[in-house]
């Protein structure tokens, strides 16, 4: 079942999101739905608090950078074949130099910005199953992570930008938050939550 992804302005896409364990009501299901609304809506990655859960659950599969032709061939293959979900994470190290990526997000369709990250991530999660893994990751699929694990932690790529760029983007971000906008996706926009 595809959800609606919460628009930029709501308050769950700015809290810390809690833990969660193998006792959650219907997991399979909301992972399952989670997916078919990333897909859907032509996402690489999706988190819990973007479909309204303050929970620490989000996902990520690659597969469409696998056609990027500035990656290299081993780099492409690694995007076609990443695909995760991830409970409970936590980033234990970022290295690296910061480099510059263009990054956008579902919950704030049609703005793009060049976002600073560490290259390098380690990170401890749960699958579905509630093993325990600590993994390596870089580059894209680092940056990938990265984003995803924001939303857990209450931040949105908007947050890292220079005040300079947030003044500049401040107007779209109004629209959004606001419904007023075009999108080929099921979206649920804070003001409307608020007429209920």
């Amino acid at each position: 079942m595809i959800l609606p992804i919460v628009a930029y302005g709501d308050a769950v896409l700015k809290k810390k999101a809690k833990e969660i364990d193998k006792d959650y009501p219907n997991l399979d299901e909301l992972i399952a739905n989670m997916y078919e609304t990333m897909y859907g809506a032509y996402g690489v990655g999706l988190a819990a608090p973007q479909i309204g859960l303050p929970i620490r659950l989000f996902l990520v599969d690659t597969e469409p950078f696998s056609d990027d032709e500035d990656l290299s061939e081993k780099e492409r293959e690694q995007m076609k074949n990443f695909k995760k979900t991830f409970i409970n994470a936590q980033i234990l190290e970022e290295t690296g130099d910061e480099w510059a990526f263009n990054e956008g997000c579902l919950s704030i369709p049609e703005v793009r910005e060049d976002v600073f990250r560490q290259p390098t991530i380690k990170i401890q999660y749960q699958d579905e199953n509630f093993e325990t893994h600590v993994e390596e990751y870089e580059g894209l699929i680092a940056r990938v992570i990265q984003h995803e694990y924001d939303h857990i932690e209450g931040i949105l790529f908007t947050d890292k930008l220079s005040s300079f760029k947030k003044r500049l983007i401040k107007g779209k971000l109004t629209n959004i938050s606001k419904g007023k906008i075009k999108i080929d996706y099921k979206m649920r926009f804070p003001a409307m939550s608020r007429k209920r």
